[in-house]
């Protein structure tokens, strides 16, 4: 598969405007502040930039990012900007082609930006132990449909918690599937070179993560995809493609289910470019200024990772009062909610 890839993206594919289906673009549009940002960066390296969007979480300035399959380097080049000249962002991809396109504009970009924090590293993503990463080295990890194109993600997942630092975690954007793909679409060369044919199952992803000590996958957003080719949506079938963000934090406090204690979090809305809002996730869209009960779980996510001074912490683990219904869980028994309207019809003074 890797010589396949290697051939889609360094020889057969000169723009994005080659790309069959949509498949190959994160959930969301640009927002209006990055903008500007990939506006400074160089029109070759954006012409070979094959998909769309930025798959970029907040609260970046000063800190060391690893992107995953970096491409031509726009993102990387993006995200430069945002880490600043005391961040530094690393970029590993696997084709030699795209690679000489991101190294030959390095000086251009330092020159543009007024610093140079970036390294780019020839290698596969399921093989980062082989290119001299230190463990426990990076903040943040982000790639953007790339993991859907490695033949051993079990190996990706892995190598991503071992370089993380406790409390960091990994942002990113990738293709899934409504069910687990056949083997006649993930051999296909052009469904797999499109992100569809290694996509992942996605109930094979979240237990794939939690496997590797990610306790608690949090979806951010997610849209189905168009095969526009009609020859392709032939081939694919009847699956049904999503494109999905997710974020993963290393934590070891993290439980298998979001349990309530009674917790509350403020958020104080300093975070750069959301003085209004934080959403953390699909579940979680804090606004500014108000208390938000929460779960252990996004406690801890937001207390021991880098966003924990631009909130206030209500509570604490002493008394645990059941799941945490909130984060999409709920009791089992089919009972519960009849007896929990019973008791509190029993309670009532009227």
């Amino acid at each position: 598969m890797h010589e396949i890839v290697k051939d889609y993206y360094g020889k057969q594919l000169q723009t994005s405007g080659d790309l069959k289906t949509s498949a190959c673009c994160d959930a969301s549009q640009v927002p209006d502040w990055l903008k500007p940002l990939l506006a400074r960066i160089h029109p070759e390296v954006m012409s070979r930039y094959y998909g769309c969007g930025l798959v970029c979480p907040p609260l970046l300035e000063g800190c060391r990012i690893l992107d995953l399959g970096s491409g031509s380097g726009r993102d990387v080049y993006a995200l430069a900007q945002l880490v600043g000249a005391n961040g530094q962002v690393v970029g590993v991809d696997m084709t030699e082609e795209q690679l000489a396109v991101a190294e030959s504009y390095r000086t251009y970009h330092a020159e543009a930006f007024g610093f140079g924090n970036v390294i780019f590293k020839q290698g596969y993503i399921e093989k980062l132990d082989e290119l001299g990463l230190e463990s426990g080295s990076f903040d943040v990890i982000v790639s953007n449909c790339v993991i859907n194109l490695s033949p051993d993600k079990d190996a990706v997942l892995r190598e991503v918690h071992r370089l993380l630092k406790p409390g960091g975690e990994f942002y990113f954007s990738d293709v899934y599937a409504d069910r687990r793909v056949p083997d006649a679409v993930r051999n296909d060369p052009v469904l797999y070179g499109e992100c569809l044919g290694g996509a992942l199952y996605w109930n094979d992803f979240i237990n794939l993560a939690k496997r590797h000590k990610f306790a608690d996958p949090r979806l951010v957003e997610d849209k189905p995809l168009d095969i526009t080719d009609a020859k392709l949506a032939k081939r694919a079938g009847n699956i049904r493609f999503f494109s999905a963000t997710y974020r993963l934090f290393k934590l070891d406090s993290l439980e298998p289910a979001c349990e309530d204690y009674g917790q509350a979090v403020i958020y104080r809305g300093t975070i750069p470019d959301h003085p209004h809002r934080f959403v953390l996730d699909s579940y979680h869209d804090i606004e500014a200024g108000r208390v938000f009960p929460v779960c252990g779980n996004t406690w801890n996510m937001l207390h021991d990772s880098r966003f924990r001074e631009h909130f206030e912490f209500i509570g604490d683990f002493s008394q645990h009062y059941g799941i945490f219904v909130g984060c999409g869980s709920a009791i089992p028994f089919a009972d519960y909610e009849s007896a929990q309207s019973e008791n509190t019809a029993a309670a009532s003074c009227c």
